[in-house]
């Protein structure tokens, strides 16, 4: 039915969005900028860098408040729990990390880990905590305890991407094995698996608003998938041709994707057009080859856009507000065909 509604005569008309621009570049970190999120709050985010430092930064000043050091290695992933005054962080070290932002300091680790962890995400309304790593298992933690809830085992290859929701399939977590897997955690088990991809799926993303539907990239596609089965339901109309580390989309429907070629790529959800492509640019110093985005996400409005790359440096976003229709027309084709893969 999905494809049946996406017939190339009758495909929906992009929404036209502004154009986003780079207003702000920050620099701080001595490595590596590898992960990012957002307070739910929205005053401050925190970094995590193969410096081995989290660095909480001001949204609307960017300027530094804090940086913490407990780990040993990279910091790969981080999130804010929207429920306590915790933020959680993992890394290379295969270490997972509690902290309570009260005191600025780890109150809880969780062990368990065989090698690095490399994603990591809260669930939104229990107090679990979802983990995965190299060791291609997505751990499943009770932040109280401690306690390992489920070894949700099944890829065969590094866990790079994970995300929860509230209602059924809660977690789904994307691999270097190329496949999409979607579980039931009351019995950590394989509700089921996609295949579309053929390549690692580095990150996906789900819509603020509209539950119903996920997207997920690899270095092949972007795809948009359907809850709760995972009924895929239509390709992006572009390729980014290059490896894509990190995908975000926010409540207006624009979503970002940044690849290791340094490109910011921004869609519309509901088409899949591709109204705009930036190229970020490594700041001086830097090597041409360190200009790769490794994680970017909006701020809890989704006005702005961070983007945190291997130029060490992290780069706010935000649209042009002088942009009209007549300015940037959407320049939108309907595909001939659709490809399926």
């Amino acid at each position: 039915m999905a494809l049946m509604e996406r017939t190339p005569g009758r495909w929906p008309r992009p929404v036209w969005h502004a154009p986003w621009k780079m207003y702000k570049v920050i620099s701080g970190h001595l490595g590596w900028v590898r992960s990012i999120a957002f307070d739910p709050s929205n005053k401050w985010f925190c970094t995590g860098s193969a410096d081995r430092t989290i660095k909480i930064w001001d949204v609307g000043t960017g300027t530094l408040q804090l940086s913490l050091t407990r780990h040993i290695e990279q910091v790969r992933g981080l999130a804010v729990s929207s429920r306590h005054t915790y933020m959680f962080s993992a890394g290379d070290d295969k270490l997972v990390k509690c902290w309570d932002l009260e005191q600025n300091k780890v109150v809880r680790s969780y062990h368990g880990h065989l090698s690095g962890v490399y994603c990591l995400a809260v669930h939104p309304t229990l107090d679990i905590l979802l983990t995965g790593g190299r060791d291609s298992v997505c751990r499943v933690w009770d932040i109280r305890s401690k306690v390992q809830v489920f070894a949700l085992s099944g890829h065969d290859d590094t866990v790079c991407s994970v995300f929860t929701r509230p209602t059924d399939p809660q977690v789904v977590t994307g691999s270097h094995d190329s496949t999409i897997k979607l579980w039931d955690l009351r019995y950590g088990k394989t509700m089921s698996t996609l295949t579309h991809h053929k390549k690692s799926v580095r990150a996906m993303a789900q819509h603020p608003k509209d539950i119903n539907s996920f997207a997920s990239v690899s270095a092949d596609n972007v795809k948009k998938f359907n809850f709760p089965n995972g009924e895929f339901l239509h390709n992006m109309l572009s390729q980014q041709k290059t490896i894509v580390n990190a995908m975000a989309v926010n409540r207006d429907g624009v979503m970002a994707t940044g690849g290791d070629s340094g490109s910011v790529w921004f869609w519309d959800w509901k088409s899949g057009h591709n109204f705009q492509q930036s190229q970020t640019i490594a700041q001086p110093g830097s090597l041409d080859g360190e200009a790769a985005v490794y994680a970017l996400s909006f701020d809890r409005t989704g006005t702005r856009l961070v983007t945190c790359g291997a130029d060490k440096t992290i780069k706010m976003w935000k649209k042009d507000q002088n942009a009209t229709p007549e300015t940037h027309p959407l320049n939108f084709k309907p595909p001939k065909d659709i490809r399926r893969f």
